[in-house]
């Protein structure tokens, strides 16, 4: 399943398109209407609730520099392979592909290699 993330213009930006310079992924605001704090933190206890919402802020946070890291590494990857393109290079280079997925799979594990490849497809495209 692919998500589009919406751009504060309204521009749907999907994983591995460019991001526009000086622009930022919305970020979602809870209706008037949202849920009950237990509904949306899965307890009635206050405090504890009132903790997850802390972490969560902070989990949303993060995700937000994520995704702006995300665009800003797809658009840089995609000008090197241009740029080396319009030099006569070739589209890839694969001894730096596996550089960028050993770094990850030793950092990360399994899921870092993952990350790794979803990383590099949003720059290069698929192969």
């Amino acid at each position: 399943m692919m998500t589009d993330v919406m751009e504060q213009s309204g521009s749907p930006i999907r994983p591995g398109q460019p991001a526009v310079q000086g622009t930022e992924p919305a970020v979602a605001t809870p209706p008037a209407d949202a849920e009950p704090a237990e509904q949306q933190t899965g307890t009635q206890e206050p405090s504890a609730s009132a903790r997850i919402v802390q972490i969560r802020e902070r989990i949303d946070a993060i995700d937000h520099e994520l995704i702006t890291l995300w665009q800003e590494r797809a658009a840089l990857s995609q000008e090197v392979g241009v740029t080396r393109m319009a030099s006569g290079g070739t589209r890839l280079v694969l001894s730096r592909e596996r550089e960028i997925l050993e770094r990850f799979r030793v950092a990360l594990g399994a899921d870092g290699t993952q990350l790794a490849l979803l990383l590099l497809r949003a720059g290069r495209g698929p192969l």
